[in-house]
């Protein structure tokens, strides 16, 4: 079966050539207060979102429009410094260690000769080798990859630990000395103003993975956990609590940001979970030899809801892996053997079905899974190896209902403590829940146009599904602005969205 590509990115390329025009702002120094806030030594901190990680990868364009960076030029309108990222050497992305790449380039949008347009990694070298120390100190603390416990963990910036997980390779080039910590190297700078956003990876990696990992709610223990477990809310709570103490410290102010509901961003929300168009000849040869017998003996077992009866009318479901399901392998092996399957064909039907289901509605199915639907998965009989029709997708690509509901409970969780320590500590909070809910739901208007969360062309976010475009970095930078404004009683300038590109195509 031809493969089957369901992402329609063709208006992509052409965005950042058609900017809308607008006024110049006024920007005169003085013009603008700063209120009770003193932005002069303003520090960043947290993971990629912070760094202005997109596309994949970190690049330089990236960097140069985080919403740190965003922020820190409109700061320094209101007697705002200097504000120093560690820079890395390319638009191309990706890291060397010693000359070997350890992290993928960015992504790019490729058109195919018959004009098929899709996210590619793009083919280059990329020249930002970790083992060239950036020469700090940093204003922008953001590093990609980073959970809120790994803020101060001692050795995080140390290559010899990058081999054990323990290390991580941004934080490599720009830590003050191998054993340093990322929130001390923030503290050491003595900021009068922060920015902290950080607990995303704490639930992302297992949302990303469709579930690939283990809940630690329970386990106060961070060091055990995987790269895509979720992290103990009491975990999270203290090591926050700490985070705010260090930054805090000599009395700076500063704003923080809440962690959105990742199950709105287009890494969840593009792939729908019925997007297989089949032809009526294959529709009435897979339900005769294969989906109508199977679900009658699945219907004898009490199971029969778990798959159903193709159609040539209407998109039909993804067929996935469950793991959550009872396993039915041994019981479907001897049934199919009782009603006539080879014992070899029933053994490997067992094998496939028997924790199997039918996608609905409720399952995300996950954005690189869109590369996978309609290919042949080698080594398996057809009409069995059509992945995700006959060849049940893994549970890795597909994050089910029960897995959405361990993600958005520890979510919840961390919010609440990050609002309650917000108010404690007298600091600006930014909604950044609602704002992506806002942008999954109608967009968020600007002068010039909307930005949505539709993938490659509704402006927000950039090609990895995740991460937002420089547009989107400015409509985070604007919510944190009204934020400061309102809490210190500042009157700092907002940007213009439309002024910042969408999806980088140089």
């Amino acid at each position: 079966m031809k493969k089957l590509l369901y992402i329609s990115i063709a208006a992509a390329a052409t965005l950042t050539a058609c900017q809308p025009e607008f006024n110049d702002p006024v920007n005169e120094q003085g013009f603008y207060t700063s209120g009770e806030a003193d932005f002069s030594n303003f520090v960043a901190v947290g993971n990629s979102l912070t760094a202005g990680y997109a596309d994949g990868a970190l690049y330089l364009y990236g960097q140069q429009n985080s919403f740190p960076s965003i922020l820190a030029s409109q700061f320094s309108l209101v007697g705002g410094g200097e504000f120093n990222q560690p820079l890395v050497n390319d638009n191309t992305g990706g890291l060397l260690a010693n000359g070997n790449q350890i992290a993928e380039n960015r992504r790019v949008i490729q058109v195919s000769e018959t004009g098929e347009t899709n996210p590619v990694v793009l083919a280059a070298t990329p020249t930002t080798d970790i083992t060239n120390v950036a020469e700090g100190p940093f204003n922008n603390m953001g590093v990609p990859g980073a959970k809120s416990f790994h803020l101060g963990a001692p050795g995080y910036g140390n290559i010899a630990n990058l081999q054990a997980g323990t290390a991580n390779p941004y934080f490599i080039r720009m830590a003050s000395s191998p054993e340093a910590t990322v929130i001390a190297d923030a503290v050491a700078q003595n900021p009068t103003f922060f920015s902290l956003w950080i607990g995303n990876n704490d639930i992302l990696g297992y949302a990303t993975s469709g579930g690939v990992g283990t809940n630690q709610t329970g386990n106060l223990d961070p060091t055990t956990y995987g790269s895509n477990d979720i992290t103990d809310p009491n975990v999270f709570a203290k090591t926050y609590s700490d985070l705010l103490g260090a930054l805090t410290q000599n009395d700076a102010k500063g704003v923080v940001c809440n962690i959105p509901n990742v199950t709105t961003i287009p890494y969840f929300t593009t792939v729908p979970h019925n997007p297989v168009p089949l032809d009526q000849a294959t529709v009435n040869q897979l339900n005769q030899e294969l989906i109508g017998p199977l679900k009658q003996i699945l219907t004898a077992f009490g199971a029969g809801d778990r798959v159903v009866l193709l159609s040539a009318t209407a998109p039909n479901p993804v067929m996935i892996k469950d793991e959550n399901l009872t396993n039915l392998e041994a019981q479907l092996n001897a049934a199919l053997i009782a009603n006539g399957i080879p014992p070899q064909q029933a053994a490997l039907m067992a094998s496939l079905y028997g924790q199997a289901r039918h996608a609905t509605a409720e399952d995300l199915v996950t954005l690189p899974t869109s590369s996978l639907i309609g290919t042949t998965q080698e080594g398996i009989p057809a009409p069995f190896n059509t992945v995700a029709v006959t060849y049940p997708l893994e549970d890795a690509n597909v994050l089910t209902p029960s897995e959405q509901t361990e993600v958005l409970t520890a979510q919840t969780a961390y919010n609440t403590t990050i609002k309650a320590l917000a108010d404690q500590n007298g600091l600006a909070f930014v909604d950044v829940e609602t704002l992506m809910n806002q942008l999954a739901s109608g967009g968020i208007s600007f002068d010039g146009g909307t930005i949505t969360n539709t993938y490659a062309t509704g402006g927000a976010f950039s090609l990895d599904g995740v991460h937002p475009t420089a547009r989107g970095y400015a409509v985070i930078a604007n919510a944190i602005i009204a934020s400061i404004n309102e809490t210190y009683g500042a009157e700092v300038p907002e940007v213009n969205p439309g002024a910042y590109t969408t999806i980088f195509v140089e």
